[in-house]
């Protein structure tokens, strides 16, 4: 296949920084997308009541436990694709495709089908007030019918940008996004459909952008998703738990953490206090899909040289992206530091949800140029195939540290203790990366001894 020995070439001789820059482009842009569309919702959901704008930061919890099964398989089957295309074996990459998309699909119908018949308990677990009940079980219900979409078009995204097809990956997410902005105030608004026209809104563009990615993976010469290449087989099933554990854990515990701060947020502030820490959890989101785009783009290059034996590339690589990605999470943290009560009011114009958010988004601002070394550890770390490593760094963040803050500071410091939980959480996950990349730089350099 020329492209891929193309793509060899591209990736083990084009200078790191010209390298990365490429490849982020359409990931940063792409991620970008991704999270002003997920921000749509709450946006235009904020036009309608407090009770409204709860009730979609409740089912973010639901969406964040999809979207971390989707990185599962779509982490888990791209790592191991890239690493097989870096030595040269391309029929096991077209197996472990297929793969991790077969078994993406079947866990979205699963969850599809059983989450529309828990939904009342699916409510109260995560959550819901009386007065917000209502709203989360109308928006949740359609959220799940689009689970297989929301995880499929995860895994073809991924595979796509491993492989070195960004630019598709990054087409695809654009059309659900711009499908989804636009029906957002014409369902809520215009056909008076409220927080169902959200739903509505969010599960078509994830649908558009499924079959528009599906579209894109099978042109050019990009490795085509075929039933006859799904092998079940312990060997790939092994494969995808190991490169796809630390996303689960990163993107699952995202999920237990965002059910926490809920719960401690109604318990001490109510409906006013879950819509403003679902507002920042939003606007944090936003911000540090730039940063994960850019990580993105380094994790095809890591991997891959990795798998060539070009270590001295995958610590060029990390360098770079720690000192630039630093640069940026240091500009947003300024920004939102300076701006947080306007940035907060833009999406709901309540008194007391402003207060609230104002104050959880300066606490997390604060932490803020501290991410980027503990996002580039754990992707590093994942793509070059060490699971347990990653799963340790990716658990950090909002589960070994951020669970026993969450259940501890509220105690202390009442509203104040849930917006301050996540900023310090970043800095002790900060530390622990900086521990284990100690470890790993000494094993880097005595790789390179060893091949020299």
């Amino acid at each position: 296949m020329q492209k891929h020995r193309d793509w060899h070439e591209y990736l083990i001789e084009t200078p790191i920084p010209r390298l990365i820059g490429e490849l982020s482009v359409p990931t940063v842009i792409s991620m970008l997308v991704t999270g002003i569309y997920n921000s749509a919702d709450t946006y235009f959901v904020g036009r309608i009541s407090t009770q409204a704008t709860a009730a979609v930061g409740l089912v973010f919890t639901v969406m964040a436990i999809i979207q971390a099964l989707g990185f599962f398989c779509g982490h888990g089957s791209g790592n191991y694709l890239s690493r097989l295309l870096g030595a040269g074996k391309n029929q096991e990459a077209n197996e472990i495709a297929a793969t991790g998309f077969a078994l993406a699909l079947c866990i979205g119908l699963a969850i599809a089908s059983l989450g529309n018949l828990l939904a009342p308990q699916l409510a109260d677990l995560i959550g819901a007030t009386d007065a917000s009940r209502a709203d989360t079980v109308a928006y949740m219900r359609i959220i799940l019918l689009g689970a297989p979409f929301m995880v499929g078009q995860f895994v073809i995204n991924n595979q796509l940008r491993f492989q070195g097809s960004a630019f598709y990956a990054m087409v695809g997410l654009m059309c659900g996004a711009v499908i989804n902005i636009a029906l957002d105030p014409l369902l809520m608004f215009g056909f008076g459909l409220g927080v169902r026209g959200a739903a509505i809104a969010t599960v078509s563009g994830q649908l558009v952008s499924f079959i528009a990615l599906l579209v894109g993976s099978n042109r050019g010469e990009n490795i085509r998703l075929r039933v006859s290449n799904v092998r079940m087989s312990a060997a790939n099933l092994g494969q995808i738990v190991n490169g796809g554990i630390p996303s689960l854990a990163r993107q699952g515990l995202a999920a237990v953490s965002t059910l926490l701060l809920n719960r401690y947020a109604r318990l001490y502030g109510g409906d006013a206090a879950i819509a403003g820490m679902s507002i920042v959890t939003r606007v944090l989101m936003l911000l540090s899909s730039a940063l994960i785009g850019f990580g993105q783009g380094y994790q095809p290059v890591c991997s891959y040289n990795y798998g060539a034996k070009r270590y001295d590339r995958v610590r060029e690589g990390y360098r770079f992206c720690v000192k630039y990605g630093t640069l940026l999470m240091a500009a947003a943290a300024a920004i939102c530091l300076i701006w947080a009560r306007p940035i907060v009011g833009w999406f709901r114009d309540d008194a007391e949800v402003v207060a609230v958010g104002a104050a959880a988004l300066r606490w997390q601002a604060s932490a803020l140029p501290l991410l980027a070394t503990s996002v580039l550890t754990n992707m590093m770390l994942q793509a070059t195939g060490q699971g347990v490593k990653a799963s340790i760094t990716s658990s950090a963040r909002n589960g070994i540290f951020f669970i026993p803050l969450i259940l501890a500071l509220p105690r202390v410091f009442g509203l104040t203790g849930v917006e301050m939980t996540q900023a310090w959480a970043d800095v002790l996950t900060f530390l622990l990366c900086l521990y284990v990349m100690r470890a790993e730089w000494r094993e880097l350099n005595e790789k390179m001894t060893g091949e020299a």
